[in-house]
């Protein structure tokens, strides 16, 4: 699988991108500074990173997504399971659900959605 790993600090930008591609690069300082109390420097420092791992553009001042933010996500909940589960996604599940009961609906939520993946249809 492709590497997608980000650091905290690379997601919190991302997750700005990610919601507000395209954008100006000062409007992204603008908003990291609003959300995340970032100077401009530091923004700036993180975009580069994002900018060297491939994840986003900034052309003309104009900051964009390269990686969409479900395929980090896929990336990152598979390697939590490999990592924290030894690869069980019903291990994983009974440590997320812990000591949480599920609502009926909730419960068939999850039943469709792991038949819509059975590999045995």
């Amino acid at each position: 699988m492709e590497e997608l790993f980000l650091s905290d600090s690379e997601y919190r930008l991302m997750d700005i991108i990610w919601a507000n591609a395209p954008l100006e690069s000062g409007k992204l300082v603008k908003l990291a500074e609003e959300k995340l109390s970032w100077k401009k420097s530091t923004t700036y420092t993180i975009l580069r990173k994002l900018i060297t791992k491939g994840m986003a553009l900034n052309e003309d001042t104009v900051v964009k997504v390269i990686v969409e933010r479900d395929r980090v996500q896929r990336f990152e909940s598979s390697r939590v399971v490999k990592r924290n589960f030894g690869g069980s996604l019903p291990s994983f599940i009974t440590a997320f659900l812990g000591d949480k009961t599920l609502s009926g609906s909730e419960a068939d939520e999850l039943i469709e959605l792991i038949d819509s993946y059975r590999d045995d249809k």
